[in-house]
């Protein structure tokens, strides 16, 4: 038996409880990894009350182990599994959740985890670094030109605004007034928010990366014309095509986790990680998520530590 932290229903934090739990075996093409660290991100309660990502089919399962990125060590292969072996230390997005002393990774969204990069720091890049990253390699803006980040004191956005300055970017982060030590550290130009946000803005910006959606989606599209040059993880996609913009298309593979995980190395880009909690203490790892007072990425540390 294993413990995991799950939600036995959709709901809100009342459905959450540790509990014990069956190991997992690896099917074809999966990795079963003795997890520790996992990552916490928003997208995990708004799946405990019932979002359905693009794509689900099917009635979720409970109870259900939350959690959607880990770092372990690979202690199972399953079958058709070349280039990992029981011992490796990697890092990916979950099959089964994160949240637990085991999960599955498949082996599609999976990487190698770099001797110099933490099983912390590893845990926190398959969310929210690989969406910023596939944003911006999906605006493919020439060195030199001006990205527009709303949302930008969060989890994405730090990490697109760290990527964007590594890749010769001048990068604009809207973002409450509360955050403007912290963006203008990373070396954004802080544009705060509110109602007249945009107004604000210094000068023109050649692309908009929007994670916010809503009125603050509308107002960006204003800023940029051109096709390709407005994409968005806030919003769905008949909402930003309606304003000539476009969803970050994810690649969720290997290649994208490992570039991420070297521009960490190289020191281009830090995840932040300012709050770690024990499994036992999950719940209170995801209420600081969930109420908005985590700054930073917020982990969940299982078993041996380097």
């Amino acid at each position: 038996m294993s413990k995991a932290y799950v939600f036995t229903r959709h709901g809100g934090p009342e459905t959450q409880a540790l509990i014990d739990t069956d190991r997992p075996d690896p099917g074809p093409g999966e990795l079963l990894i003795a997890v520790r660290a996992a990552g916490v991100n928003p997208v995990d309660w708004k799946l405990r009350e019932g979002l359905r990502r693009p794509g689900d089919t099917g009635e979720r399962v409970f109870p259900a182990v939350l959690g959607s990125e880990a770092a372990g060590v690979v202690v199972a292969v399953g079958e058709g599994v070349s280039g990992f072996a029981v011992g490796d230390e990697v890092f990916g997005s979950t099959l089964a959740g994160g949240y637990a002393e085991y999960t599955l990774l498949p082996v599609t969204i999976a990487a190698h985890k770099p001797a110099a990069l933490s099983f912390a720091d590893a845990a926190t890049l398959p969310v929210a670094a690989a969406t910023a990253y596939d944003g911006l390699r999906q605006l493919a803006l020439p060195e030199g030109a001006t990205l527009l980040v709303t949302g930008a004191g969060g989890g994405v956005g730090v990490a697109a605004v760290q990527i964007a300055r590594a890749w010769g970017l001048k990068a604009v982060g809207v973002a409450s007034e509360a955050k403007r030590e912290f963006l203008e550290s990373l070396g954004a130009v802080h544009v705060a928010s509110g109602d007249d946000w945009a107004d604000r803005v210094p000068g023109a910006v050649d692309a908009v990366y929007d994670l916010v959606g809503g009125d603050v989606l509308t107002r960006a599209a204003g800023l940029v014309s051109g096709p390709g040059k407005l994409i968005t993880a806030g919003a769905a996609e008949e909402t930003v095509a309606a304003l000539g913009g476009t969803r970050v298309v994810r690649a969720r593979n290997a290649a994208v986790l490992e570039a991420v995980a070297q521009l960490v190395v190289q020191g281009d880009l830090d995840p932040f990680v300012t709050a770690r909690y024990s499994l036992e203490d999950a719940g209170k790892a995801l209420r600081a998520v969930e109420e908005g007072h985590a700054r930073g990425k917020v982990v969940i540390e299982i078993g041996e530590q380097e």
